[in-house]
């Protein structure tokens, strides 16, 4: 890494000699490597390592925000003059002396990424390819991707912190294609960790294939599904992809501090129905979305989102903090140096209730059950989403029945939470790939299986009979 406490601190001092109350610097020296197969061939391998640093100053609610990857002092200098001349005012703050400061390692790796050989990925990849070609002879396509991370990030500001953190992520996405005559349907899953090579002896590599594989096999001759409003039961896993677009971005203040979030004004009051709880974690050892710290440098949290139904926080980055007139909550996140961090969830779930997959069933006479969603959009001001469901059934008569494909979900996320009448006891979560204001960044959903009493659904099959 390039910088100590000393360059840090001449740099911080220098960004704030024409005003500004806060500087900032954020350093990055990322390590990446990708292997991509298609039916046991290796297609293409790819690893590469990028530095760079970026500078932001505040000025009260305005902020200046550049980055360079020249590690020649001089033309740091010239950038943080750059920046600094923007706020074009007098000195007012003074930049504290930097601290170093130690923090445990909630995510420590015992089989580091880059100690993995190109030979050993490829045997991890042909255990996935193996398992998802000989499910069937329907599956025609496997297709498996290996993507690793080692990140080391340096944060300093003018407040006197200097700290210091590694990030290793490693992910694998296994893909089933089913075809048969003109049809197709795929299906993929994807377990990722903030962990190095032995989270793959944590999981089970061909069961994951496999279930990814069958999917495939039953959505490829499932018949449209009818549409209509109807009572859904979403599963558990992936499900949480809904709360985190259509609820999770709108707790976000990134959306809150500007007006632009249904929830605005409405801490403490009753936002969902009583069955709703809802946290935000990023402490959680080795989980995809968490980090020992945020990108800020400040302590990653657990925060309660939603109690019992009640609102009960937001997710707050500290400039979003200074507006709302709140405490910053752990939340700033970007993806890499070449962007200005912001408040992002990280392992956002729903907390599991007191029922039964088989009670929440049974006590269903008819609807959908929505075993895997896909991708969606949603409107945050708005709440309004529709998200694709890649993986659904019928249910009559209180039994999951026929397979249906094409269907949708569509609704109001604020609405859907009231709508909840069922939690399941099955808690778990899966991995994914978060947009936004400060770029992609690594974040688990996950729920218990819920059921909404009544929503849109959209398909092609006709109305539900």
């Amino acid at each position: 890494m390039f910088l100590d406490t000393i360059k840090a601190q001449r740099y911080l001092d220098r960004a704030l000699a024409r005003g500004g109350d806060f500087a900032e610097l954020f350093e990055e020296e990322k390590w990446t490597c990708s292997v991509s197969m298609l039916n046991g061939k290796i297609e293409a391998a790819n690893s590469g390592e990028r530095w760079g640093l970026s500078i932001r100053i505040f000025d009260g609610l305005r902020t200046v925000y550049g980055y360079t990857n020249e590690q020649d002092d001089e033309k740091i200098m010239t950038v943080i003059d750059q920046l600094a001349e923007s706020i074009g005012r007098k000195r007012q703050a003074e930049c504290r002396l930097l601290q170093p400061q130690e923090i445990v390692d909630q995510h420590a790796p015992e089989i580091p990424v880059q100690s993995v050989t190109l030979k050993q990925r490829r045997q991890l990849m042909q255990r996935a390819n193996d398992a998802l070609l000989s499910y069937d002879p329907v599956i025609k396509k496997a297709i498996v991707n290996l993507a690793d991370e080692d990140q080391t990030v340096i944060i300093a500001s003018s407040e006197g912190k200097f700290v210091r953190d590694n990030r290793q992520r490693t992910r694998m996405r296994m893909q089933a294609v089913a075809v048969e005559g003109e049809r197709m349907q795929n299906s993929a899953k994807a377990p990722g960790a903030h962990a190095g090579y032995e989270f793959y002896d944590q999981i089970d590599i061909e069961a994951m294939a496999q279930d990814a594989a069958r999917t495939a096999k039953v959505m490829l001759n499932a018949d449209e599904c009818p549409s209509g409003e109807m009572t859904v039961v979403i599963d558990n896993g992936f499900g949480g992809v809904i709360f985190h677009e259509a609820c999770g971005h709108s707790l976000e203040a990134t959306s809150v501090a500007y007006g632009n979030s249904v929830f605005c004004g409405k801490l403490g009051q009753k936002v969902a129905s009583e069955l709703v709880n809802a946290v935000d974690d990023g402490t959680i050892p080795h989980a995809w979305g968490s980090n020992n710290i945020d990108d800020e440098g400040h302590p990653s949290q657990r925060n309660l989102l939603i109690e019992n139904g009640i609102l009960k926080g937001y997710l707050i980055d500290p400039l979003n903090a200074r507006r709302m007139g709140m405490e910053a909550t752990g939340s700033s996140r970007r993806q890499d140096y070449t962007f200005e961090p912001t408040s992002r969830m990280t392992n956002t779930f729903l907390l599991n209730g007191t029922s039964t997959v088989e009670e929440i069933i049974a006590d269903t006479p008819l609807g959908l059950y929505a075993k895997r969603l896909g991708g969606g959009s949603v409107n945050p001001v708005t709440g309004d989403f529709n998200f694709a469901v890649l993986e659904a059934y019928m249910i009559r008569g209180g039994q999951i029945a026929e397979p249906v494909r094409g269907a949708t979900l569509i609704g109001n996320g604020a609405e859907i939470l009231f709508k909840i009448d069922k939690i399941a006891d099955n808690g778990s979560r899966e991995q994914g790939m978060c947009g936004s204001k400060s770029g992609s960044i690594p974040t688990d959903v996950g729920q218990p299986t819920i059921r909404v009493r009544s929503m849109t659904v959209g398909g092609k099959g006709g109305k539900l009979k």
